[in-house]
């Protein structure tokens, strides 16, 4: 299967960055990772992208997570715990981006596909698209401190207690009425809301949008404690190891909580 590519177009004073590997649902690579951080890169150099749009090809998934046999490799805690410094920083590259961006989800938002839509500004989605981190059912491992702190302030507590808790997936109606999705758009009028949106960010202020951004950011992650004892912990115990295995095998996973 392809290792997929993340593309960066311009069109005008909108970016977008599509993620391409519709076969397996967009599901990150590594080298798709790379692809995101090396648009990031270009973008926070950028002064004529006023918006960036963020989309999956396909039509059927924004990102529908990392790609799990990736995972095969790891068999050590601290393999966990540079695995999720990587992640945070193409998040946090994303995260800064000078100019707002714009999540476009249609289907699955899962795992990665979550916390990279978390990273954005503002998130629309399809009727039908669904919302999760299923990892309490599947792989045994857990997120990093930033991503913890990310849902909390998309959804609140609860709901991220019950997603992650009950392995549930948030479906679109809810994520709007949690105030994580600023519209809910039939795919049919969907290009033409995208671009309503950007031409009406494209208008504003850019330094008052960048300095909003940066505020915003820097208050949610004030004072986060670190969180890598807990990473170690997920990643390095046998339930994340099994569970990596059956996922890989199509099998029901069989915890032992260690």
């Amino acid at each position: 299967m392809s290792d997929g590519e993340v593309r960066l177009t311009r069109n005008g004073e909108v970016a977008t960055i599509l993620f391409d590997r519709p076969q397996a649902r967009n599901a990150m690579t590594w080298s798709m990772y790379e692809g995101l951080a090396s648009a990031c890169a270009e973008l926070a150099k950028d002064k004529s992208v006023r918006v960036t749009v963020l989309r999956g090809a396909g039509g059927k998934a924004f990102i529908a997570g990392t790609d799990i046999g990736q995972f095969l490799e790891f068999s050590k805690p601290e393999q966990g715990s540079a695995y999720e410094e990587k992640m945070e920083r193409y998040l946090s590259a994303l995260e800064q981006l000078p100019m707002p961006t714009l999540a476009v989800v249609e289907g699955w938002a899962i795992g990665g596909g979550l916390a990279i839509a978390a990273c954005c500004d503002l998130r629309i989605a399809t009727p039908g698209s669904k919302f999760g981190v299923p990892i309490a059912r599947t792989l045994g491992n857990c997120l990093s401190i930033a991503n913890y702190a990310r849902l909390v302030a998309g959804i609140g507590a609860a709901r991220t207690k019950r997603m992650m808790l009950l392995a549930e997936n948030v479906a679109a109606e809810d994520a709007l009425t949690a105030g994580f999705l600023m519209d809910v758009v039939e795919p049919a009028a969907l290009d033409e809301r995208i671009a309503a949106i950007c031409t009406q960010l494209a208008g504003h202020a850019p330094v008052t949008m960048r300095v909003t951004k940066e505020a915003v950011r820097r208050l949610q992650h004030a004072g986060l404690p670190d969180g890598d004892d807990l990473v170690r912990a997920a990643y390095g115990s046998a339930d994340f190891r099994e569970g990596v295995r059956a996922f890989v095998e199509k099998r029901p996973p069989q915890w032992q909580g260690r």
